[in-house]
């Protein structure tokens, strides 16, 4: 399995060709796994998508490729690590408005080689110095764009 251990990303930069095509074949399902999230997460843990309540399901899903900021690439053994930094156009530029994502491009040897597939998006769970926790999935532009799992 991939970790950061394992798999060094290089430096954020914006999306070039490659990233673009990736995006492309991802796009579907990111805005698909967003709104399942979102109304999965508002039933448990609604802080995750405190950032976004006031949108409707097509203002958070209203991305495209365009809106694609930056991107971090990782290679091994078993293909490339996509990870990317996707600007949600119907938030304001001040605050949260971001996600981070995270796509898998298989080498030789998976399934469908070459084919960019969706790994996860990114949520935060940070245990606070007084026991609570502090969620979110929506992110800043000022927050960077590292190896996660989940």
């Amino acid at each position: 399995m991939a970790t950061s251990e394992t798999v060094e990303l290089g430096p954020l930069h914006p999306p070039k060709e490659e990233s673009l095509k990736a995006f492309s074949e991802i796009e579907s399902e990111l805005k698909k796994t967003l709104l399942h999230m979102k109304h999965t997460y508002l039933k448990h843990e609604p802080e995750y998508f405190a950032a976004v309540q006031s949108l409707s399901d097509n203002e958070l899903t209203s991305f495209s490729s365009s809106d694609l900021e930056g991107v971090r690439v990782g290679l091994s053994a078993y293909g490339l690590h996509l990870f990317g930094k996707l600007r949600l156009p119907a938030m304001p530029d001040s605050g949260p408005a971001y996600i981070h994502f995270r796509a898998f491009i298989g080498g030789d040897g998976h399934q469908e080689p070459g084919v960019a597939t969706l790994h996860c998006i990114h949520t935060e769970d940070i245990e606070e110095p007084d026991g609570g926790h502090k969620y979110r999935a929506i992110f800043t532009k000022d927050d960077e764009l590292e190896w996660f799992d989940t």
